[in-house]
C-alpha cells in the first residue's frame, strides 16, 4: 500500500473514533443528570460546554495544522481525549463535569478539523471519493456509539464502563499517527494557484455550517431523551433509535458516492434538505405514533447524511481550503452547536419534549434558505463541467 493511502486508511480509523465518541452525550445524558443530581434543563449546558470546547478548539487547530506537523499535534490530542474520558466518572459535580465537557469537545474538534484539512491536502484535486469515506467512517462510529453505550449501561458502574471503553479506543490511531509523516499544508509550501475566499461566500457557508450542525446534533442528541421522556421507548430501545439515525446517516453517505458522481453538489445538498424536512416534518404530525417517529428518524438521518462534507466540496470549488478556512467552518458549526442543543434542553423542561422537534424542524428551514442563498450568490463559472463525488 502506498504511503498516501496508508495515512488515508488511518484518517479513516480516527473518523471512526471520532464518531463514537461525539455522539456520545446524547444516550449518557440521563445517566450524568443522575450522576451530578441535575435536572435535564441544568445537564443540558453540557451541550452549550462542549460546543465552546470545538469552536474553541477549531480555532486554534486551523492555526495549529498551518504551522505544524498535523500528526504529532492529532497524536498529542487523542492522548488528552483518552485522560479527560478517564475523568469524567468521577465529575460528581456540574461545573466540574462542564468543564471537563469543554475540554472534551476542544480535543475532538482537532481531530475533526485535522482529518478533514490533513486528507485534502493529500489528495488535493482528487480528494472527493476519499473525503466522502471519511465521513462515511464517522458514520460507522456514531452508529456503534450508542449500541456501545446501550450494552455498558447495562453493567454495573455503567457510566464508567462508557467512558473507559472511549478512552481505550483512541489509543490504536494515537500510536499509527505517531509513526507516519505529516502532509504539507498549501500555506507553507505556498502553492501558486490559491483561490481567494469572497468574503459573502465565506460568510454565508458560515451561517450555513451552523445551522446544519444545529439540526444534526440538536437531532443526534436529543432525540434519545425525546423518546424516553414521551413515553415511546424505554433506555434501551430509545438509544436503538439513536442508532437507526446514524445507521440511516452511514447508509447516505454510501449512497452519495455514486449519486454525486453524475451531479453536482449544490443539487445534492438541495435533495438532502427536503428529505430531512420531510423525514422531521412526519416525526411532528405524527407524533403520538413509534411506527412515523421511527420513519422520521430514518429519513432525517438519510437526508443530513451528506450536507457536511458536500458543503465542503461546494466550498473547494470555490476557495483554497486551508487549516484557518476550515476551523471557520468549525467554528460556525461550534456556534450553531451551543445555542440549539442549550435552547432545546430549557423548552424540553418548561414545555415538553415534542419541542426537541419543533425547534430542528425550525432550523433545517433556515438552513434550506441559507442554501438557496449561497446558491444565488456562488459565480457559475466555478462550476466544473464534471461533476465532482461529494465528500
Amino acid at each position: 500500500m502506498s504511503p498516501k493511502l496508508t495515512t488515508t486508511f488511518s484518517y479513516y480509523l480516527l473518523f471512526i473514533v471520532l464518531g463514537i465518541l461525539l455522539p456520545s452525550l446524547g444516550p449518557l445524558l440521563p445517566s450524568l443528570a443522575e450522576q451530578t443530581g441535575s435536572t435535564i434543563a441544568q445537564i443540558s449546558s453540557l451541550f452549550a460546554a462542549a460546543s465552546l470546547g470545538r469552536m474553541t478548539g477549531a480555532l486554534l487547530a486551523g492555526r495549529l495544522l498551518d504551522r505544524m506537523p498535523g500528526h504529532p499535534v492529532i497524536a498529542t490530542t487523542l492522548i488528552f481525549i483518552a485522560a479527560i474520558a478517564l475523568l469524567m466518572p468521577g465529575a460528581k459535580l456540574l461545573w466540574l463535569l462542564t468543564g471537563l465537557y469543554f475540554a472534551f469537545g476542544l480535543t475532538q474538534a482537532i481531530i475533526d478539523v485535522g482529518a478533514n484539512t490533513l486528507i485534502i491536502w493529500i489528495h488535493r484535486d482528487k480528494v472527493a471519493p476519499f473525503m466522502n469515506a471519511l465521513h462515511l467512517s464517522f458514520g460507522i462510529g456514531a452508529f456503534l456509539s450508542p449500541l456501545i453505550i446501550a450494552r455498558t449501561l447495562g453493567l454495573a458502574d455503567g457510566t464508567q464502563w462508557a467512558y473507559w471503553a472511549m478512552a481505550v479506543i483512541t489509543l490504536p490511531s494515537m500510536f499509527w499517527l505517531f509513526r507516519l509523516q505529516s502532509p504539507g499544508s498549501p500555506e507553507r509550501d505556498a502553492e501558486p494557484d490559491q483561490r481567494p475566499a469572497p468574503p459573502l461566500l465565506l460568510g454565508l457557508l458560515i451561517l450555513f455550517f451552523g445551522a446544519y450542525v444545529s439540526a444534526e446534533a440538536g437531532f443526534g442528541g436529543w432525540i434519545y431523551s425525546y423518546a424516553l421522556e414521551s413515553g415511546m421507548a424505554n433506555a434501551q430501545t430509545a438509544a436503538y433509535l439513536t442508532s437507526a439515525f446514524y445507521a440511516a446517516y452511514t447508509l447516505g453517505r454510501i449512497l452519495a458516492i455514486p449519486i454525486a458522481s453524475r451531479v453536482a453538489p449544490k443539487l445534492i445538498l438541495v435533495v438532502d434538505f427536503i428529505i430531512s424536512i420531510i423525514g422531521l416534518g412526519i416525526i411532528l404530525l405524527f407524533r403520538d405514533s413509534s411506527t412515523f417517529v421511527w420513519i422520521g428518524t430514518l429519513l432525517a438521518g438519510l437526508g443530513m447524511a451528506s450536507v457536511f462534507p458536500t458543503a465542503l466540496a461546494f466550498a473547494e470549488r470555490r476557495m483554497t481550503v486551508t487549516g484557518k478556512i476550515t476551523s471557520f467552518f468549525f467554528v460556525g458549526g461550534s456556534l450553531g452547536g451551543i445555542i440549539t442543543p442549550w435552547l432545546i434542553g430549557q423548552l424540553f423542561e418548561s414545555i415538553g419534549p415534542i419541542m426537541v422537534i419543533v425547534v430542528i424542524f425550525a432550523i433545517a428551514i433556515l438552513g434550506f434558505i441559507l442554501l438557496i442563498l449561497l446558491i444565488l450568490n456562488s459565480p457559475s463559472n466555478v462550476e466544473n463541467p464534471k461533476p465532482i463525488i461529494s465528500h
